[in-house]
C-alpha cells in the first residue's frame, strides 16, 4: 500500500505548476473561440444603408454620324467623258458649286435640233391660223352664192307654178322649174355641210398643231435637262469626303448612278449610341445629354435625344437600342463621321434616395436579395430596386437609413 500511495502522489513543488497549466490553457481555449468569432465578423466589408441625391445618368457607347441629308454621294444621270472635275478630297464647296462637267457637244446639238422641232411646229400653227380662215371664207361666200341662186330658182318656180295655174305655161316649162330649184337645194345642203366640216377640221388641225408645239417644248426642256445633266453641282455645302472619278474618265450611268463624289455637312451631324435594353426604358425624347470623342476627352459636347429607334440591334448576344443625340453646337472641337463618342444621358434628379453598393445586391431567381447583417451575423433580405447610380444602386424598399448590408454579397457566400 505504500508502494501504490508514492506512485500517485505528486510532490509538493511540482503540483502547482500543473494547476496554472490547465488554468492557462483553458483561458486562450476561450479567448481563441472569441477571437475567432470576432475575427469572422471583422472579415465581412460593411456598409451602412445612407440617403443621397443624385443626377443619374445613363452612359453608353456612340458613333458620330450625319444627320439624314448631310452626306450626299454627287453622281452623273448621264452616260459621257468627264471633260472637268473641280474637286479635291478635304475642299470645302458650296450649295450650287460646280463640281464636275461631262462633255457637252452632243447634249448642245440635241437642244438646238429639239428648238428647230418647236419653230417648225410653231410655223406650222400660223400658218394654219391664216390659210384655214381663208378656206373657210371662200366656203362661206360659195355658200352665200348657193342661198342666192337657190332663193332666185325658189321665186321662178312659184311664179312658173302661178303661171301654170293659170294656164300661161306649159307642164315642161314649170317641171324644169322644179329641178333647178331641186338642184339648187342640193348644191346649198352640200356647200353647207363642206362648210360645216372645213370648220371641225380647222379647230382639230389647230389642235393638233398645238399639241405638236407642247411636244416640241417637252422635247426641249428634256434635251436642256440632260444638257444640265452635265454639270453636277454640290446639292448642299460642305467637305468633300471622297472623289471616286478623274478627268477624262468615261462614265455609264445604269440602273444606280456613279458616284463622282461624296460631300458631308459637317455642321450636321448626330450621336448614334446604342443603349442597353436594361436602361432604354428610362431614355426620353428631349432629354439632357453630353458627350464626348476620343479626339478630345476633356471636353463635353451638350445635346439632347431627338430620338429612340424602336429596331433592335444584337450585339455578341446583347440587345441594344438605337438612341439619337442632336442639338450639338460646340465651337471647341471639330466632329467627324465615325468618331467614338462617350455618351451621358441625364435622367430626372433623385432627391434622397436610400444605396448600397450595386455589388451588395444579389439577384435570385426574379427577386433581389442583399446580406443585413443582424447581430453580426449576415442574413438574407429581400429588396426592391430602383436605379443604378454609377458602382451603387437605388433601394425603394426592404432597408432603412442605418441598416447594415455585406458590401459584396460574396463574401458570405465563400463562407457559408
Amino acid at each position: 500500500m505504500l508502494i501504490k500511495q508514492k506512485q500517485w502522489m505528486i510532490k509538493p513543488g511540482i503540483r502547482y505548476p500543473v494547476f496554472l497549466i490547465i488554468i492557462i490553457s483553458t483561458v486562450l481555449t476561450v479567448f481563441y473561440q472569441c477571437g475567432s468569432s470576432k475575427k469572422r465578423s471583422a472579415d465581412f466589408r460593411i456598409f451602412s444603408v445612407t440617403q443621397r441625391s443624385f443626377s443619374p445618368a445613363v452612359t453608353a457607347l456612340g458613333t458620330v454620324k450625319p444627320q439624314v441629308g448631310a452626306e450626299v454621294r454627287l453622281g452623273a444621270r448621264i452616260p459621257g467623258k468627264v471633260e472637268h472635275l473641280r474637286a479635291n478630297i478635304g475642299d470645302f464647296v458650296k450649295k450650287g458649286q460646280v463640281i464636275a462637267e461631262l462633255e457637252k457637244a452632243e447634249l448642245n446639238a440635241s437642244v438646238e435640233k429639239r428648238r428647230a422641232e418647236l419653230n417648225r411646229a410653231l410655223a406650222n400653227l400660223s400658218a394654219e391660223e391664216v390659210l384655214g380662215p381663208l378656206g373657210i371664207e371662200k366656203l362661206e361666200a360659195e355658200k352665200d352664192r348657193l342661198i342666192s341662186i337657190r332663193d332666185l330658182d325658189e321665186r321662178e318656180y312659184e311664179r312658173q307654178k302661178t303661171l301654170f295655174n293659170d294656164k300661161l305655161t306649159s307642164q315642161k316649162i314649170l317641171d324644169q322649174a322644179r329641178e333647178e330649184l331641186l338642184i339648187a337645194t342640193k348644191d346649198l345642203e352640200a356647200s353647207s355641210k363642206a362648210l360645216q366640216l372645213a370648220n371641225s377640221k380647222l379647230e382639230e388641225d389647230l389642235k393638233m398643231l398645238k399639241a405638236d408645239i407642247e411636244s416640241a417644248r417637252a422635247a426641249v426642256r428634256i434635251a436642256e435637262a440632260e444638257l444640265s445633266y452635265a454639270t453636277l453641282k454640290a446639292p448642299i455645302s460642305g467637305i468633300i469626303a471622297s472623289v471616286a472619278t478623274q478627268e477624262g474618265e468615261t462614265v455609264a450611268a445604269g440602273l444606280s448612278a456613279p458616284t463622282f463624289v461624296t460631300i458631308i455637312d459637317l455642321e450636321r451631324l448626330q450621336i448614334e449610341t446604342y443603349v442597353d435594353e436594361v436602361d432604354i426604358g428610362k431614355i426620353e425624347i428631349g432629354q439632357k445629354a453630353t458627350f464626348s470623342v476620343e479626339a478630345f476627352p476633356s471636353i463635353d459636347i451638350h445635346g439632347e435625344v431627338a430620338a429612340i429607334y424602336p429596331k433592335a440591334i444584337l450585339r455578341e448576344n446583347v440587345v441594344f437600342y438605337s438612341v439619337i443625340v442632336k442639338g450639338l453646337n460646340s465651337q471647341q472641337v471639330i466632329l467627324r463621321p465615325e468618331m467614338t463618342a462617350n455618351v451621358s444621358i441625364f435622367l430626372e434628379p433623385r432627391e434622397n434616395v436610400l444605396i448600397v453598393p450595386a455589388t451588395s445586391v444579389k439577384k435570385s431567381e426574379g427577386t433581389n436579395l442583399v446580406f443585413l447583417l443582424e447581430k453580426g451575423k449576415p442574413v438574407r433580405q429581400e429588396v426592391q430596386v430602383g436605379l443604378k447610380l454609377g458602382r451603387f444602386i437605388e433601394i425603394i424598399n426592404g432597408l432603412k437609413e442605418g441598416d447594415e448590408v455585406l458590401e459584396n454579397h460574396s463574401d458570405w457566400e465563400e463562407k457559408e
